[in-house]
């Protein structure tokens, strides 16, 4: 596939008030989602919600432009034996993989990981593009230290990791894939935005280095980032002007022009805070940023959906009504157009 088709690819993730939707929950991972509505994890109840969720009209045709699938779902079919990617092309959007294997723990460096999954990755990207994956997503997650006498994230952590998102983005684009690079900062400690902002934009710099090295087309790539956010724990919190300042600081700073659009993951913030932060972007910097600022998130999309489904047959439309509204939202903040009074209203 052309540089040219790559970049067509790219632009039509981001396009203007649409997101992706991250559906690429891992077994054990949907298993936990379930637990919590008392649903149990067989292979038909994963199908029946994802498959509600791709049947939204008009959530998929009007803000979705992606959606990212777990192996399991790339391959499964609808009840009425429609394959799961057909829907999903069917309402305007572009298929998506998860193909990395998780983090593990990163050998010398105590408390921290390295994301794995290169081994045998060229021969399932041939094969998730011959089942209709455009795009692919890898995650890598950086941890920030909570006090003792280890300071993390090391050097070793960033530069394992951007060394391997830069190899498998070059894999994805060989394949003729859309690689999402996606370096998460975590915010589960009691670090301040300060911090996090210092974290984020050494990982940054490090991850363009590394794909420029191992020549990826930058043109034919996505961002999927964390925000500059508090830790969780912090006894003070960054507001969403803040928020919205830093973030845009640091990724005007580190992000190259070339790259033609980042899409936020949620990273455990609530519907509310991660549709405000990205609203308050786009409304006050658009026009001082060279790419598109979007969402990818996958909780702060189906959290209202999931309780309102409750694995019942009869709650189908309620959790619809629940996604295609959470999906307007943030196709409303992709374009600064979002606020307080349209959620009241709903």
């Amino acid at each position: 596939m052309s540089l040219e088709e790559l970049n067509r690819i790219a632009v039509a993730m981001i396009a203007p008030g649409k997101g992706i939707l991250a559906a690429d929950e891992s077994t054990g991972t949907i298993k936990k989602r379930f637990d919590s509505i008392n649903v149990e994890s067989t292979e038909e109840n994963r199908r029946d919600y994802r498959e509600m969720l791709f049947r939204t009209t008009q959530a998929m045709e009007n803000h979705v432009s992606g959606v990212i699938l777990f192996d399991e779902t790339l391959r499964q079919k609808a009840a009425d034996g429609m394959p799961l990617v057909k829907l999903i092309q069917d309402a305007g959007s572009i298929p998506g993989i998860k193909v990395d294997k998780g983090a593990k723990a990163l050998p010398g460096f105590p408390g921290e990981t390295v994301t794995e999954g290169l081994d045998g990755l060229r021969e399932r990207l041939a094969e998730y593009h011959d089942l209709g994956a455009r795009f692919a997503k890898w995650r890598a997650v950086i941890d920030i230290s909570r006090g003792g006498d280890i300071t993390m994230p090391g050097w070793g952590c960033i530069k394992a990791n951007a060394h391997a998102l830069a190899r498998y983005a070059a894999l994805c684009q060989e394949a003729g894939i859309v690689p999402i690079v996606e370096p998460e900062v975590l915010m589960d400690g009691d670090h301040t935005a300060d911090r996090c902002y210092d974290v984020t934009h050494w990982a940054l710099k490090t991850l363009y280095a590394e794909l420029f090295d191992a020549n990826v087309a930058l043109e034919g790539t996505i961002l999927k980032p964390n925000m500059i956010v508090s830790g969780k724990k912090c006894p003070t919190q960054a507001g969403i002007e803040e928020v919205a300042e830093k973030t845009v600081k640091c990724f005007r700073d580190a992000v190259p022009a070339a790259v033609p659009g980042i899409v936020f993951l949620s990273g455990g913030q609530s519907d509310r805070e991660a549709t405000a932060h990205l609203n308050a972007m786009n409304a006050q910097y658009k026009d001082q940023m060279p790419w598109q600022l979007s969402f990818s998130y996958g909780r702060a999309l189906q959290a209202a959906p999931l309780q309102a489904w409750g694995g019942k047959k009869e709650n189908v439309a309620a959790a619809q009504a629940a996604f295609a509204h959470r999906a307007k939202m943030n196709g409303l903040a992709q374009l600064g157009d979002w606020s307080q009074g349209l959620e009241q209203a709903a």
